[in-house]
């Protein structure tokens, strides 16, 4: 049998062996690693915010210290957990494997990415520490107040800088990787739907990412060498700064979401022991999400003093970009119909991710709607929707991976029963903790608020409460995972009964993925050929 990747290397120490490492497993791993210990962080933060609102006036902490909280909960969120979260982790480790590849095409850009993602993350930590306090503007970094603070706004501004660059190398690498190293008879029509989520995810990461870019270094010009680009004294114009930014960001949504989907793609048909219902179209809207996803930015800005003609045309094409998603649930759902479902850990996260995901797409539609947008804009009602999407789409649907690729990762099992305790809770945390916001966004309370009118502290109360659950789960689920990575029953090759190419490896995985290409690639979910080899 062929040695662990997590094997050391001969010649080279273990940490050497990990840090400079060209696998794309190892690169993998370190990415999933770094994901989790920044989402526990960011985690926390949020919680002690919970714990601050969970009444009026002063309770832990100033205004000025919320305000650096709320941004550094952002930045760490948004930049270091959802966007590389899935990509970078089981993209890295998985994409190769499922095409037939012993790795992607540029191992050491690969590597580079991860340490651009480290540097760029240890710079958004260091600037709570450094300059002239903690950033305080806010996880988007709107002008004026990102030009004027006196926080340490230009660090912060800088980190997100390099992550993006380490996107963009990610984003390049798997485009090149599908386009030239699929295995000979890895047509595009055998392609696995995660392959084709992250093919999709990668153009927009290539496209859209040099103009986040491009908008941050025009905030360091402009603090640090007073352009006017933004400032309105100075002939700028603050609006551009919404439009460049949001031209990156909302893409930046779909690039948390398509991976996301796409590991919901892999995991349903395997526990419904059915084949998947219109793969055609489950891969061709991931293509379309992408495209349609990059025209619809200034939804975001409807407020801010758009033409009418504007605001018709961007709110149809945000009801348009729907479609496709609403493809994607139909299919999941039909696959479900009629299938030999087991509920087993991936399964449920799964479920909870299109109950979830259709929460946050409904309430979508209210914010994509001009006339009710007007009314809900900026308040608690987005922050609800948001998370409904981010949390509990791209979260669960990271969690939802990470109980499906583990046996293959760790080669052993975790405890299923507990597992489906810390999922089962973690559906319901979220909902106590997001349904109550937008109610509290239909009666008013705006969000990025420090304090707040009585009338809103019951809700606020459900909030906080909710925010408990879902630290409970989450430690509970990481336990459960630990404990079973280090005394976990061992795993075989495949414990699901799945058909895509890696689970024909030996787990955990060994350090070269194929000693020759497959020369017999199947459709991959055609799961009446497939049987578990050891069910846990």
């Amino acid at each position: 049998m062929s040695e662990s990747f997590t094997a050391r290397v001969p010649g080279q120490s273990l940490l050497r062996s990990w840090l400079l490492t060209t696998d794309h497993k190892r690169i993998g791993v370190m990415y999933l690693w770094g994901v989790l210990i920044m989402f526990v962080l960011g985690l926390c933060i949020g919680l002690l915010m919970r714990l601050e609102l969970i009444a009026p006036g002063a309770t832990l902490m100033d205004a000025q210290t919320y305000n650096a909280m709320f941004t550094v909960h952002g930045v760490v969120m948004i930049f270091l957990v959802i966007i590389p979260s899935i990509p970078a982790s089981f993209g890295n480790i998985m994409l190769p494997l499922h095409i037939g590849a012993e790795d992607v095409a540029f191992p050491r850009v690969n590597c580079l990415s991860w340490w651009m993602y480290m540097i760029g993350g240890l710079m958004a930590l260091g600037s709570l520490f450094t300059g002239g306090g903690a950033p305080d503007t806010g996880w988007t970094f709107y002008v004026p107040f990102s030009t004027k603070t006196g926080t340490n706004v230009g660090l912060a501004v800088s980190a997100a800088f390099v992550l993006g660059f380490s996107s963009i190398l990610t984003g390049l690498n798997f485009i090149v990787t599908v386009h030239r190293l699929r295995a000979p008879k890895m047509t595009w029509g055998k392609l696995p739907l995660f392959v084709w989520s992250l093919y999709s995810t990668a153009w927009i990461q290539v496209l859209a990412t040099p103009i986040l870019g491009i908008t941050l270094l025009l905030i360091v010009a402009e603090r640090v060498l007073g352009l006017g680009i933004f400032d309105p004294a100075r002939g700028g114009d603050p609006i551009l700064y919404q439009h460049l930014f949001w031209i990156y960001s909302h893409p930046a949504v779909y690039i948390m979401i398509l991976p996301a989907m796409g590991t919901i793609s892999e995991i349903i048909p395997v526990f419904s022991r059915k084949r998947i219902f219109g793969y055609t179209m489950l891969a061709l809207t991931s293509l379309l999400i992408a495209f349609v996803g990059s025209l619809v930015w200034a939804h975001h800005m409807f407020t801010s003093g758009m033409s009418d003609t504007a605001v018709l045309v961007f709110s149809f094409l945000t009801f348009v970009v729907a479609i496709p998603s609403a493809i994607k649930v139909f299919n999941w759902v039909t696959t479900l119909y009629k299938g030999s479902i087991r509920l087993e850990t991936p399964m449920i996260f799964a479920l909870g991710f299109i109950v979830l995901f259709l929460v946050g797409g409904l309430t979508g539609l209210v914010l994509g709607a001009a006339g009710t947008d007007i009314h809900v804009h900026d308040t608690y009602f987005v922050v609800g929707h948001f998370h409904y999407i981010i949390f509990g789409g791209t979260m669960l649907s990271l969690f939802a991976g990470l109980h499906y690729w583990f046996p293959k990762l760790c080669g052993r099992l975790y405890n299923s029963k507990w597992a489906n305790v810390s999922t089962v809770l973690l559906v319901l945390g979220i909902n106590i903790l997001y349904m109550p916001m937008l109610v509290l966004g239909m009666k008013g309370m705006p969000r990025r608020y420090y304090d707040y009118l009585p009338q809103y502290t019951t809700l606020h109360v459900i909030v906080t409460v909710g925010s408990w659950v879902v630290a409970a789960a989450v430690l509970l689920m990481l336990g459960n995972l630990l404990v079973g990575m280090l005394r976990g029953r061992k795993a075989g090759a495949n414990p699901w009964g799945a058909g895509t190419l890696e689970w024909t490896l030996p787990s955990p995985l060994p350090r070269h993925n194929f000693e020759t290409p497959p020369d017999s690639v199947r459709w991959p979910y055609a799961y009446t050929e497939v049987t578990p080899d050891d069910a846990p």
